[in-house]
């Protein structure tokens, strides 16, 4: 219950445009399996003024320093994608419900730090929550 009391004012807010969506290639198919209310909402989200990114060699490159320097496992490629799409195409802010894997300080900084070590910004990972308190 808390996930929506906190996900739906921030989808009212993007589809207000207070502000933008950025999704990548990864975050569709992965919503592609899902439930039919979340990729409609997804269809909402790409019909308004989201951005499209897509994986390619550089974040895959990055997602693998990331397992490389034990940010992440393997197992946990795809969150490592997500985390090296976000820094490659300098995206503000991942927005995520992810507690073990991305919205996790220790993970946080260690990204930040792989980040850093191999010439790429800071990323700033927050929980929606967080981000609709602002």
């Amino acid at each position: 219950m808390e996930f929506l009391e906190w996900t739906r004012p921030l989808i009212s807010d993007i589809l207000d445009r207070k502000y933008t969506a950025v999704i990548s290639d990864l975050t569709i198919s992965e919503i592609l399996d899902g439930p039919s209310n979340v990729k409609l909402l997804l269809e909402k989200l790409i019909n308004s003024s989201c951005e499209l990114i897509s994986i390619n060699k550089e974040t895959e490159m990055l997602a693998g320093y990331y397992i490389k320097e034990g940010v992440l496992t393997k197992k946990a490629l795809e969150d490592a994608n997500h985390i090296a799409m976000a820094s490659v195409y300098k995206v503000d802010a991942v927005v995520s419900w992810n507690f073990k894997h991305i919205v996790n300080v220790g993970r946080i900084y260690k990204f930040n730090s792989v980040n850093l070590k191999y010439g790429y910004g800071h990323i700033d990972i927050r929980s929606p929550r967080e981000i609709i308190a602002l």
